[in-house]
């Protein structure tokens, strides 16, 4: 037999010894029963981790959507015990004019209660501009200005109110249904320590379903100008001031940006990254932990590339030793058992992204995992790949597959040919 000098000859070499060694003796050209045993503990791992990883980031995504989709990526308040924000109009016009807001806009907020058919709940009450001609904040501002969430008010009528689907179904409310609201905030005392309380009566002009839980049970939209009357402001007081960034992965430095336009205090500029920052850090945690936790089981299966690796050292012993006799130096040997691992590595990572991928689309498209929405913000199991997660998956497992190989290669290369061909 003749070895070329050539790196590719030698590389084709170990590619071909690497084949022929991972074989079953009896079916020749089959991989042994401990080959494919290997194969599928990679194969299982990087599933486990496509799919688990997949539906922790689509949680972080779904939940991101929701939380941009109610509420202002930038909110601007005025320091104070209470959320009042004197001349707003000044305030937007100067937050409009900083570079990388595409959109800002008063709002108005407080805690109130509703009370309906004998029932009562808590409710926390947005106040929308409707009347603004300028670009909306958030999709939900859209949706009211736009009239496909009913908002408006006939004249001389009850102001409108428009409450999540969940509250609704708990207080049986239905459009048109008339309720009375409790501005907490604004209960007076008496002068034996006895609350009077003052309530408005408004019409439910509108049911909205955002499709998490919490924002659906909590959550009330209403005018600016009928929260400004609920709470007895002036027309230039509002609660905040909210605005939307070009980009919303750079809101923290576009909020940065508002904050040194209105000249900082009195004046309180959050993103909503750092509004949401325990929420998203303790995902982004889980995310974590999970990754390290299913890991393990590629660790595992890097175990049976151990084993498989070290049977083949010692079945075939002989063979090593009548090839290393024949002109196979040290290097090759070592080198034909890492190719051996790289190719379980490989194989298996293909074939478990593709079956990961395969099962992260059927949840993900199908809805096929439902989960209780008052637990975790959704009803079912989102799922999200990115490129990213997918590479960092795919270089994960060949590593471990790789440095599994280390040992029993260098076993095999220390063989010393007279010794190997005399083993029995």
């Amino acid at each position: 037999m003749r070895f070329g000098t050539a790196p590719t000859s030698r590389t084709r070499l170990a590619w071909f010894l690497a084949g022929r060694l991972l074989a079953s003796r009896k079916r020749g050209k089959l991989l042994s029963f401990i080959t494919w045993i290997a194969l599928g503990g990679v194969t299982v791992g990087v599933t486990a981790l496509v799919v688990v990883i997949g539906v922790m980031t689509g949680m972080q995504n779904e939940l991101r959507e929701k939380i941009l989709g109610s509420h202002p990526q930038i909110m601007v308040r005025q320091a104070g015990l209470s959320l009042r924000l004197e001349d707003y109009a000044s305030v937007v016009e100067k937050t409009r004019e900083v570079e990388g807001v595409v959109a800002a806009s008063a709002a108005g907020f407080t805690r109130v209660g509703i009370v309906a058919w004998d029932f009562a709940d808590v409710l926390d009450l947005y106040g929308v501009d409707l009347a603004s001609g300028a670009a909306a904040t958030t999709p939900m501002q859209d949706s009211l200005r736009s009239g496909r969430l009913a908002l408006a008010n006939e004249a001389g009528g009850l102001p409108s109110l428009a409450i999540g689907a969940e509250i609704a179904r708990r207080m049986s409310l239905a459009e048109g249904d008339t309720v009375s609201v409790v501005a907490l905030e604004n209960i007076d005392w008496g002068p034996n320590g006895e609350p009077i309380i003052q309530s408005e009566e408004w019409v439910v002009s509108g049911i909205f379903s955002t499709g998490m839980h919490d924002f659906d049970r909590t959550q009330g939209y209403a005018g600016l100008e009928a929260v400004q009357g609920l709470l007895k402001l002036n027309p230039e007081t509002a609660s905040f001031v909210g605005a939307r960034a070009e980009d919303p992965w750079r809101a923290d430095q576009v909020a940065d940006s508002v904050e040194a336009a209105l000249g900082g205090f009195p004046y309180i500029v959050e993103s909503w990254t750092e509004t949401n920052r325990q929420l998203f850090a303790a995902l982004k945690l889980e995310k974590l932990a999970m990754a390290l936790i299913l890991s393990l089981i590629v660790l595992v299966a890097a175990l049976n590339i151990v084993g498989t690796l070290a049977m083949v050292v010692v079945n075939r012993t002989r063979e090593i030793g009548i090839l290393r006799a024949m002109g196979m130096t040290g290097r090759d040997t070592q080198r034909a058992f890492v190719f051996q691992g790289l190719w379980i590595g490989v194989v298996g990572t293909i074939a478990g992204l593709a079956l990961g991928l395969a099962v992260a689309l059927l949840i993900g498209h199908t809805g096929l995992i439902r989960i209780p929405p008052d637990v975790y913000f959704v009803d079912r199991l989102p799922v999200d790949l990115s490129p990213w997660d997918m590479a960092w998956i795919a270089g994960v497992s060949l590593l471990i597959s790789v440095l599994a190989t280390i040992y029993p290669a260098r076993q095999a290369s220390a063989l010393a040919p007279v010794d190997a061909i005399r083993h029995d």
